[in-house]
C-alpha cells in the first residue's frame, strides 16, 4: 500500500483529507476512545461515520480494514517508516496512539506497564462485563425470562465497580496521572447511565467513582471527542 486510495475501505469511505490519520468509528464507549484520545494528543484526524449497522461493519470495504467487523478502526498515513498503517481494535490503537505521540502512556517502563495493565483491565473486564450487563438490561436480552445472565452481569459490575473505588484512593486518576488507561475506563462508566443500570449497580455507593467520571468528561478534549463522529 503506497497511500490511502489503494486500501479498499476509500473507495466507500473517501478521505477528504489524506495526510491525517483516518478514523472510521461510531460515538459508542469503544469509538469514543480514539476520538478523545486524538484531541488530548492533538493528533491531525479526519473521522468517518461507521454506523452499528450490518449494511456498514460487514461491507466489504469496512471488512478490508477490520475483518472482525467491530468499530472502531484506523489508517495512519505516516505510520512506521513513512508507510500507511491499518489497525483495529481499540486497545491497540490507543497504545499506538500514545507511543506514537508520546503523550499519556507514562515515563519511564514501570508507569507504562501499569498503565497497560489498567487498560487490559478495561478491555478484558469492564467493557465485556458492563457491554453484557447493558445486553441483558436494555438491549436485545432483556426479554430473556431467566434472570441468571442479568444476575451475573450485575455481580460483576459491583465487583469491577469495586476495584476501581479502590484504586481511586488518594488518586484522581486511575494511575496518578492521566493516561490511555483512563481514555479507555470512563467511557464504560458513562455507559451505565445509559444502560439505566446506576441504581442497579450500586453507582451512588462509589463516590471517588463518581467524582473520577465527573473530571473526566469535564476535560475540553472528551467534551470533543464524544460526538464523533456525530450519530445524525
Amino acid at each position: 500500500m503506497t497511500d490511502l486510495t489503494d486500501h479498499p475501505i476509500t473507495r466507500r469511505w473517501a478521505p477528504r483529507h489524506p495526510d491525517r490519520i483516518q478514523l472510521y468509528s461510531f460515538p459508542t464507549p469503544n469509538g469514543v476512545k480514539i476520538s478523545i484520545a486524538l484531541e488530548e494528543m492533538g493528533l491531525p484526524y479526519e473521522a468517518h461515520r461507521v454506523t452499528l449497522s450490518d449494511a456498514d461493519v460487514k461491507s466489504d470495504a469496512f471488512l478490508s480494514l477490520n475483518p472482525n467487523n467491530k468499530i472502531p478502526a484506523i489508517i495512519d498515513p505516516d505510520g512506521p517508516g513513512g508507510e500507511p498503517l491499518p489497525l483495529f481494535e481499540s486497545g491497540a490503537i490507543l497504545v499506538y496512539l500514545a507511543e506514537k505521540s508520546g503523550q499519556l502512556i507514562g515515563t519511564d517502563a514501570a508507569e507504562r506497564a501499569q498503565i497497560l495493565q489498567w487498560l487490559m483491565f478495561q478491555m478484558g473486564g469492564v467493557g465485556p462485563m458492563f457491554g453484557q450487563l447493558g445486553y441483558f438490561t436494555k438491549l436485545g436480552g432483556k426479554e430473556i425470562e431467566d434472570p441468571r445472565p442479568r444476575t451475573r452481569y450485575i455481580n460483576e459490575a459491583r465487583r469491577l465497580l469495586g476495584v476501581i473505588e479502590k484504586q481511586l484512593d488518594g488518586r484522581d486518576w486511575i494511575m496518578g496521572d492521566y493516561s490511555i488507561a483512563d481514555i479507555a475506563l470512563a467511557p464504560w462508566l458513562r455507559a451505565l447511565d445509559f444502560y439505566g443500570v446506576r441504581d442497579t449497580v450500586g453507582w451512588a455507593e462509589h463516590p471517588r467513582t463518581v467524582a473520577y467520571l465527573d473530571r473526566f468528561l469535564a476535560r475540553p478534549a472528551v467534551q470533543a471527542g464524544l460526538n464523533v463522529p456525530p450519530r445524525d
